[in-house]
């Protein structure tokens, strides 16, 4: 049979209160000796933590609960996952994940999060947007990763997106490039802040975008909608003022460039150089020349989501950006 705190603090010759202060952090004073004593006596018994009795006692279990819009689908779900569990993990917590899809909309899949009783609980999204959570389930999540909260309830952690295109367009420029054009993505709240951040920067040089463009025929953006990129490419590439560095939405686009500008005869960097977001490493590094592109932070949110959730931060909810990292490769 499973050992019991009683038979914990039989052995050890104290009270259960003092054994399950010992094992399980609760308020029960004791010497470091005695509580090195009882978990040696919980190692030797083979005393496994009941997480339902505890919950019961405590009411939750130790578990944060995370809400996934489309999450799991995307590349970056393990970082942002990462970074959630090991800073959980630090605190003996567990990380769970129900996703959004079908006919499982917000309401329902945040009520049978909840039903697993956990210390808390966050929203993630496969991309940076904004959700309108329900008002009255939104006391009920802590902290929104990749995404913000449309009326400002939750504390939202968001890629600077501004900041991050204006840092990679300032890096062109200090490369000695001069004539960029931006092959974005449209419709998405992010291809919006990195244009303002591209264009901000160029104005800062006395510059203008070569062009600004689309890179799928769809109002949204999707890699299975149909691609602009090689058009415009060979368009750009055509006119009397040709780019000298070409800005991409995220590194599947750049990879279509890349396709693009060798089809044309142009050379990267010599001729054109190219930059992106996102640093898919698997596109990226892979790359000929290996892709510059800046890295979303995605493990960083994760990490951050965690400290938030377990210090319960009171207060008025508020957006917070945090940085990419430039990762500089052989394409500029």
């Amino acid at each position: 049979m499973a050992a019991s705190l009683s038979d914990i603090a039989e052995r050890a010759g104290v009270s259960i209160k003092t054994v399950s202060g010992a094992l399980h952090g609760g308020s029960a004073r004791m010497s470091d000796e005695t509580r090195a004593k009882i978990k040696e006596i919980a190692d030797e018994l083979g005393y496994v933590t009941n997480l339902a009795a505890r919950g019961v006692r405590q009411g939750w279990l130790p578990l944060i609960g995370v809400v996934a819009d489309e999450l799991i689908t995307s590349p970056f779900a393990t970082e942002i996952i990462r970074g959630l569990d090991g800073a959980a993990r630090s605190a003996e917590l567990a990380v769970f994940v129900m996703n959004l899809g079908g006919k499982r909309d917000i309401v329902s899949v945040l009520e049978e999060v909840r039903r697993f009783r956990p210390r808390a609980i966050a929203f993630a999204a496969m991309y940076h947007k904004i959700v309108s959570l329900p008002p009255e389930l939104s006391k009920n999540v802590g902290v929104m990763i990749n995404c913000r909260e449309a009326d400002s309830r939750v504390i939202s952690l968001v890629p600077d997106e501004e900041a991050a295109a204006a840092e990679v367009t300032r890096h062109l420029l200090a490369a000695g490039r001069r004539r960029v054009a931006f092959i974005n993505l449209p419709g998405l709240l992010a291809g919006d802040l990195r244009e303002q951040g591209f264009r901000s920067a160029l104005a800062e040089a006395g510059l203008a975008p070569v062009a600004v463009l689309p890179a799928v025929r769809r109002p949204i953006y999707s890699d299975r909608a149909p691609s602009l990129v090689l058009p415009h490419v060979t368009a750009l590439m055509q006119a009397a003022e040709r780019p000298d560095a070409i800005l991409c939405g995220n590194d599947r686009v750049a990879m279509e460039v890349y396709a693009a500008l060798r089809r044309v005869g142009a050379s990267i960097p010599n001729d054109v150089a190219v930059a992106s977001f996102d640093n898919q490493v698997e596109i990226a590094a892979r790359l000929d020349p290996p892709l510059t592109t800046m890295a979303l932070p995605h493990r960083a949110m994760g990490h951050l989501a965690a400290e938030i959730l377990l210090a319960g931060e009171a207060g008025r909810p508020m957006l917070r950006k945090l940085p990419f990292q430039l990762v500089e490769r052989s394409s500029v």
